[in-house]
């Protein structure tokens, strides 16, 4: 078991979404970079969909009840073990009584708590992720607080404390042309391809919004709502992208002139408020290249707890 002692983050649970049910409006949810919370699972030899507590930016404080191994993927939290620093991707043995203070993130936005064995919660719709708009799966629907007890199904059989590459973290994102991206003037995609784009404050895990060059369409466009998802690029007619995150609706009704690939969302999730970012094409030949050399990276994790346990 851990209890929450303190929080001063927006903490979910979350693994890795709800999928197959978006024709009825249930959002995919679960963690915004599913390949940290993926690397994190393998590290601890628990399946890769296992939930976790996913901590953005700020800090949560968490003691222990029993014994346990444990690791932090994801964004790069300064972090103590009673008093003593421990560093993100290792995997380390936490005693029972001991306190884990994730104080802040230095670089990127999300970190990912994942404990040997998983956490024992309900599933709701096939998922343990935490929906906070529909206020189902996690803990009650909702965010972490000082007081939650969460079960652990960890096996007593401490593991040895063992290191992996971090997932490097990236200020160019790849994206493909989407369905009306021809609509927009030339000189928008031009600036689409080309500008620099800042993050801004008013993001959050629905959709993050983007400020730079206006975009601009070749003419008014009336479109009906349509399907969307985690990556889609939309533009609102004030000209300031939106691309919609993992707690995105499930339709909407803006022109899209890109869509960020899959290899690429966790990286994207990564990105700090206030950062300046830049998107780069890539074919479809491409995007699946990149996306197998994420599964390469976990491969190699793989490889290395099999050698080490």
């Amino acid at each position: 078991m851990i209890h929450v002692i303190d929080v001063q983050s927006r903490a979910t649970i979350q693994d890795l979404g709800r999928f197959g049910l978006r024709r009825f409006g249930i959002s995919h949810c679960g963690a915004m970079d599913k390949l940290a919370l993926r690397a994190g699972n393998i590290l601890l030899g628990n399946a890769e969909g296992a939930p976790a507590i996913e901590v953005p930016l700020s800090g949560i404080t968490l003691q222990f009840h029993q014994d346990m191994n444990f690791c932090v993927t994801g964004a790069f939290y300064e972090m103590t073990l009673d008093d003593k620093p421990v560093f993100a991707y290792w995997r380390y043995q936490a005693r029972a009584g001991q306190v884990l203070k994730m104080v802040r993130a230095k670089i990127g936005m999300y970190g990912y708590l994942c404990v040997e064995g998983g956490f024992i919660l309900s599933q709701e719709l096939n998922s343990c992720s935490t929906d906070l708009r529909a206020q189902i799966g996690g803990v009650e629907g909702r965010c972490l607080q000082v007081g939650d007890q969460l079960q652990t199904a960890n096996d007593p059989i401490l593991r040895s404390e063992i290191g992996i590459a971090p997932i490097p973290l990236k200020h160019t994102i790849h994206a493909l042309p989407s369905s009306e991206y021809q609509a927009f003037k030339r000189k928008s995609q031009y600036y689409w391809w080309r500008s620099k784009w800042t993050l801004q404050s008013s993001s959050d895990r629905m959709g993050y919004r983007f400020q730079g060059q206006k975009l601009e369409l070749k003419q008014p466009l009336e479109m009906l709502s349509h399907a969307i998802q985690f990556g889609s690029v939309q533009v609102p007619p004030s000209g300031q992208p939106i691309i919609l995150m993992a707690d995105a609706q499930t339709t909407g009704g803006y022109p899209k002139i890109a869509h960020v690939i899959d290899a690429d969302l966790g990286a994207l999730a990564q990105v700090r408020l206030g950062s300046t970012i830049q998107f780069e094409a890539v074919s479809l030949e491409q995007a699946a290249k990149l996306r197998r050399k994420n599964e390469i990276y976990l491969d190699q994790i793989r490889r290395i707890v099999d050698e080490k346990n």
